[in-house]
């Protein structure tokens, strides 16, 4: 219920965002969403798996925030967002490069203070990308929170494979095979969709797609060299990792709890509730529990 409520029951009501389409140096383009109030300080947040800058995850952060004080800036990966993209590459969880072309484009503007934060696959995203940042780090970030993050790729995809994951899988497979149909006709000596109805797993689908579309020797590579997990130790600014003890996507591998796999600067909290992107609350002001969270930590890492 957690994990499903959201979706079908949310409605978060924003005004509507200034929109732009940031180019990448791969001739393809990257769609934005601005919420702008003349603050100093930027928030930027990345959304999950098959999610979009207007899920009502993304934006009830986005609100929560912009009623804090802050700038928020929600971004859809390539494909996401009802834009299909131009190359034959779309999304994945290791495609930090897309979130470093955000981040820099922010960092471009007037902003003290960038605070980054993601939800799923956005999540582990965030956190590899500052793993990747280390000593680098721009020290206009302060500070990041991921939600429901599958930091053990490879642990998620066998959770998801489960018969009783199955309501979960058949609508990311769903969703998916729309976008490879409609990439198949655009390039069809690279994409082929027969078959696509076979697929039941990530297993098959990230080796089948994900793995060589976009550099990777197999689901296994891709899922190796993507996970945020064995990285957390390479961050250099105030991290925290929320993952709920009941999340149905996360393996056991996904709540680290020793210094050595944490690091310095990343904190886990794995509330006994939540679901996957839940932390539903039932409030008088329409906050969920997760955006009372964020806005308590980033107060403490941003003041």
């Amino acid at each position: 219920m957690q994990s499903v409520w959201p979706t079908l029951f949310r409605k978060v009501p924003m005004a509507e965002p200034e929109r732009e389409v940031l180019a990448t140096p791969d001739d393809d383009e990257l769609h934005l969403d601005w919420y702008r109030q003349g603050s100093g300080r930027l928030a930027i947040v990345s959304h999950g798996l098959e999610g979009h800058s207007q899920r009502p995850y993304v934006r009830g952060l986005a609100r929560a925030l912009l009623k804090e004080g802050w700038d928020v800036l929600a971004w859809n990966f390539r494909s996401c967002g009802g834009v299909m993209n131009r190359q034959p590459r779309f999304y994945h969880s290791g495609a930090t490069g897309d979130l470093r072309l955000v981040v820099n484009r922010a960092l471009g503007e007037r902003y003290q203070a960038l605070f980054l934060s993601g939800f799923s696959m956005g999540g582990n995203l965030t956190l590899l990308y500052l793993a990747e940042q280390g000593e680098r780090v721009d020290s206009r970030i302060c500070g990041a929170v991921g939600y429901s993050v599958p930091c053990d790729l490879a642990g998620s995809a066998d959770m998801l494979a489960l018969p009783s994951r199955k309501i979960y899988m058949q609508r990311f497979l769903r969703d998916l095979k729309a976008k490879m149909e409609e990439k198949a006709k655009r390039f069809p000596d690279l994409i082929d969709v027969s078959g696509f109805d076979d697929i039941q797993r990530f297993h098959e689908f990230d080796d089948r797609y994900t793995a060589p579309l976009h550099g990777f020797a197999s689901a296994r590579d891709y899922w190796a060299r993507c996970s945020a997990l064995g990285r957390l130790r390479d961050i250099r600014v105030p991290a925290l990792m929320v993952n709920a003890s009941d999340d149905p996507f996360l393996s056991p591998a996904c709540f680290p709890e020793s210094r050595r796999q944490l690091g310095q600067y990343v904190r886990l909290e794995a509330p006994r509730w939540g679901g996957h992107v839940g932390f539903v609350e039932h409030a008088r002001d329409g906050f969920y529990w997760s955006e009372r969270r964020a806005l308590a930590f980033v107060q403490g890492v941003a003041g």
